[in-house]
């Protein structure tokens, strides 16, 4: 059996909570209020005011004032709802009310008012600094605040922006956050539509999942779907870019299919959401071997899709650790969504310029120097033919020095004489 509760025991909790309470006659007059209501609606039960008197009229309260006159006009059982308030120093507090009465006798409501201002705030930022779904999966389940993983089936995107790093070293640390955030911002609008979650952003790259935290039984039509819409976004980003003065910007894409680690990582004190397994590499791999404009996809992904793909070309590759190669296919589109950045037919200039070029392993450049020789050129500049006397890899990263200046490249394949390469940044020689 509970002990009796003592009416000075009643007097103090309700004196003492946080949260607003007050007692409200049948015709809405506020009967009692405790001070938490009657700081948060500056006035005292003893002015015989009707509550929803008490509440300054200005558009933001509208939902409130309306919440009390239809719970006390309509005699409603009980009424629940999450509602805006601007008090009368204007400040905006976001509440949680709660009405009921005795049932059987509509004379008297009780209203408990919580205060949910930081804790939606809170939420909210949160949200913006990591994904709405981490951040649903963090707050509202069991296992959202423990360290610890699961497998889960996934599909993985990674973009990167072609050259960006040696764009950035002729900005403004400001400019260079206007134009990534403009960047970020309408790439992550389409992510979201497809239900991607974005793990992290990585420089000027994005670490995509889909399939986790929620499951999505589509994960892999959907990440296609998603990459090939983010490359056609590139022509509205580049718009924007040349209207306020910033340079066009080319993006890679890639996409692999498999089982992975999803969970929170980390201590105690500092976890973050992360995503982990040999899938997680392989594409990043892939990501590497695009040049800009260009979705990769692996066979991982192809044998999951629901829907028919187009592609350009088909290759493979050795994933690192493995002892067999995984097929690619470069995207141009999948069921009726087509990939927009068509490639103008390249016109050439023939040329005939020696060159020293270096091979790159990861982002390092190697101590063996080589020679070549530039065969003819793009009207644009942005490819070239180059002939040398060693084999080269398809999808090979070199560093090509030819009159002083250094020009990082992609060989994309072959051609007549030699190796066709894209450029994908330019420095000056010190």
């Amino acid at each position: 059996m509970f002990e009796s509760i003592s009416a000075d025991q009643i007097k103090y909790i309700f004196e003492n909570t946080d949260d607003a309470v007050c007692v409200v006659s049948s015709s809405g007059v506020l009967v009692e209020a405790n001070p938490s209501a009657e700081k948060l609606f500056g006035i005292t039960a003893d002015n015989s005011i009707k509550i929803w008197d008490a509440i300054p009229y200005v558009a933001g309260n509208d939902d409130l004032i309306q919440l009390f006159i239809d719970a006390v006009t309509q005699k409603l059982t009980s009424q629940e709802a999450i509602v805006d308030y601007v008090s009368n120093d204007g400040k905006v507090f976001n509440l949680h009310v709660r009405l009921t009465f005795y049932k059987g006798d509509v004379s008297l409501y009780l209203i408990v008012i919580t205060d949910l201002t930081k804790l939606i705030r809170v939420e909210s930022a949160f949200a913006r600094y990591t994904s709405p779904d981490i951040a649903d999966y963090v707050l509202t389940t069991s296992e959202g605040q423990k360290r610890g993983g699961l497998t889960q089936n996934v599909s993985i995107i990674m973009s990167d922006l072609r050259g960006f790093t040696a764009l950035a070293t002729t900005m403004s640390a400001q400019r260079l956050i206007e134009l990534l955030n403009h960047y970020f911002e309408k790439m992550v609008t389409v992510i979201e539509k497809y239900h991607g979650t974005v793990i992290e952003f990585l420089g000027d790259g994005i670490f995509i999942v889909f399939g986790a935290p929620k499951e999505l039984p589509d994960h892999a039509d959907m990440a296609v779907r998603c990459a090939v819409e983010m490359q056609n976004a590139m022509a509205s980003v580049n718009e924007w870019n040349r209207k306020n003065g910033y340079p066009e910007l080319e993006m890679g894409i890639g996409v692999n299919s498999g089982d992975v680690v999803v969970g929170n990582i980390g201590s105690d004190k500092k976890m973050k959401y992360g995503c982990m397994g040999s899938p997680v590499n392989t594409t990043g791999r892939l990501e590497a071997l695009t040049i800009g404009g260009q979705v990769l996809i692996s066979e991982n992904t192809k044998v999951l899709l629901s829907e028919e793909i187009t592609y350009s070309s088909a290759g493979a590759f050795l994933p690192k650790g493995s002892a067999d190669e995984l097929g690619y296919y470069e995207l141009t589109g999948i069921g009726s969504l087509s990939l927009e950045l068509g490639r103008e037919e390249i016109t050439w200039t023939d040329t005939d310029q020696e060159c020293s070029f270096f091979m790159l392993m990861e982002k390092t450049v190697t101590e063996d120097e080589y020679k070549g020789k530039i065969l003819k050129i793009s009207s644009d500049k942005r490819f070239a033919v180059m002939s040398s006397d060693i084999v080269i890899k398809d999808r090979s990263n070199i560093l090509i020095i030819k009159d002083g200046e250094r020009k990082y490249a992609k060989v994309t394949g072959r051609d007549e004489g030699g190796y066709l390469i894209c450029f994908t940044s330019v420095t000056q020689e010190t």
